[in-house]
């Protein structure tokens, strides 16, 4: 299945939206079932439903009222790169936090096999 820039969208709005209504049932679907989740690029991956399924369970804990925008993304059938920026509210204090990033996604039959984050964080004041 070949990945054109509209369908590549579609894929970082999924993301995005499942992300920030946390919705594990979504969030899942977007990946293969041997997914290789990496938030840091150079520690081992997360592997597999479960642990991507986890991943968001941990995020809901202690994030609240995320917004995630793509502010750019390219094409290099199978491989989307996104330029990519967020914030949300930390649960434990309410400071809001700031992130922006790049990832990589590695498709493979219309789902992201491989993920690839690198990421600057910046937090925020507690409110």
């Amino acid at each position: 299945m070949s990945i054109d820039h509209a369908s590549a969208e579609t894929v970082i709005e999924r993301f995005g939206a499942a992300w920030q209504g946390f919705d594990g049932d979504a969030w899942v679907e977007l990946f293969t079932d041997d997914v290789e989740f990496r938030e840091d690029p150079f520690e081992p991956p997360l592997v597999g439903h479960n642990a991507v399924r986890a991943y968001l369970l941990n995020a809901a804990e202690l994030q609240e009222q995320v917004d995630f925008t793509a502010e750019r993304h390219w094409v290099v059938d199978p491989t989307i790169l996104v330029a990519w920026h967020a914030s949300y509210v930390a649960r434990e204090n309410g400071a809001t936090v700031r992130l922006a990033g790049f990832m990589t996604l590695e498709m493979r039959d219309g789902r992201i096999a491989r993920l690839r984050e690198w990421v600057r964080r910046r937090d925020g004041t507690a409110a």
